[in-house]
């Protein structure tokens, strides 16, 4: 049986060797954001990849995201294959019945209003950052329940019921690949007014539009600053 004084100094070692460890995989985070990229990003293999993921795997979400977190390991790589991002707005790289993939880029400081998928989604960033809250229905009304910061190289899994509403909250473009099972333009959901969280049919036209009004506050501002 060990002493207090032994289990002290053991305690006061495993915690330094802990810190230590935790200052070396920061390090290297940052060593690999830093460093320069060896791979090049294929948006077609990567589509492939992702759809032959979904196909054969029995939890088709985990796979997939391990085809996601993959390419987002050198976000730098993802930039460059998909182009610098130049303006708000969706790209979609593939759809089907069973899997949307979309180059999503968000003009700086847009916000998009609470929304469900009714399908399984993920999300990974390789430029910028995407601030997410999530959202639940409470006694007939929506009520804010977490939140989330997503920043390049981040990869989030969000499950089928999930509620939630996007900001990106920097003066800069920010680019996402957006991964859904299932053919994200065809299922009917709902999205909330922003104001007063009033349920309302989500509509891809509206979505787009507010995609060209971020645009368009963009392009004034930086004509304003010029």
């Amino acid at each position: 049986m060990r002493n207090d004084k032994t289990e002290s100094s053991l305690s006061r070692r495993e915690l330094l060797i802990g810190a230590a460890a935790a200052t070396t995989a920061s390090a290297a985070k940052a060593a690999s954001m830093n460093a320069p990229s060896s791979t090049r990003f294929d948006a077609q293999r990567f589509v492939e990849e992702c759809r032959a993921a979904n196909q054969g795997a029995t939890d088709a979400q985990a796979a997939v995201q391990e085809v996601l977190a993959r390419a987002m390991a050198d976000p730098r790589a993802v930039l460059s294959g998909v182009g610098e991002p130049q303006k708000g707005g969706i790209q979609t790289l593939y759809r089907s019945p069973a899997l949307t993939i979309l180059n999503i880029v968000w003009s700086p400081l847009m916000q998009l209003m609470p929304h469900e998928h009714r399908m399984w989604a993920l999300i990974g960033i390789y430029t910028g950052r995407e601030d997410n809250i999530f959202w639940q229905r409470r006694d007939g009304r929506l009520v804010a329940s977490t939140a989330t910061a997503i920043s390049a190289g981040s990869v989030v899994s969000l499950p089928r019921e999930v509620i939630h509403s996007v900001t990106n909250p920097i003066e800069k473009l920010t680019g996402a690949i957006h991964i859904y099972g299932g053919d994200f333009f065809a299922v009917p959901r709902s999205e909330w007014d922003p104001e007063t969280l009033a349920e309302r049919e989500w509509s891809v036209q509206a979505a787009l539009h507010l995609f060209e009004q971020s645009n368009e506050r963009f392009l004034q501002s930086r004509s304003c600053k010029a």
